[in-house]
């Protein structure tokens, strides 16, 4: 497990990226429908936010979101080895 957040150029704006390792192998298709879920009806409804567009820092700006999960940017590699990236408003969704 292994995790950053930035700050990115707008006053506002942050995004953590977060690599694990996972116990079995996973597509990113599987991580991102976990996502999915949890954002629509899981216990994470409410604070998390999924998207699918292409999106940038200052798009996050207001969102009162906790995360913004942005599945584009989900990556496997050698099947377990999983990194994602969330969007968040460091000023607003607490």
């Amino acid at each position: 497990l292994d995790g950053i957040a930035m700050r990115v150029p707008v006053p506002t704006g942050s995004a953590t990226d977060l690599v694990v390792t996972l116990q079995r192998e996973v597509t990113k298709d599987e991580v991102n429908a976990a996502f999915k879920k949890a954002s629509d009806d899981g216990a994470l409804k409410g604070f998390l936010t999924y998207t699918e567009d292409p999106i940038v820092s200052s798009d996050i700006v207001g969102d009162p979101s906790s995360c913004t999960f942005d599945s584009s940017l989900t990556m496997v590699q050698e099947g377990n080895s999983v990194k994602i990236l969330g969007w968040y408003d460091n000023e607003w969704g607490y």
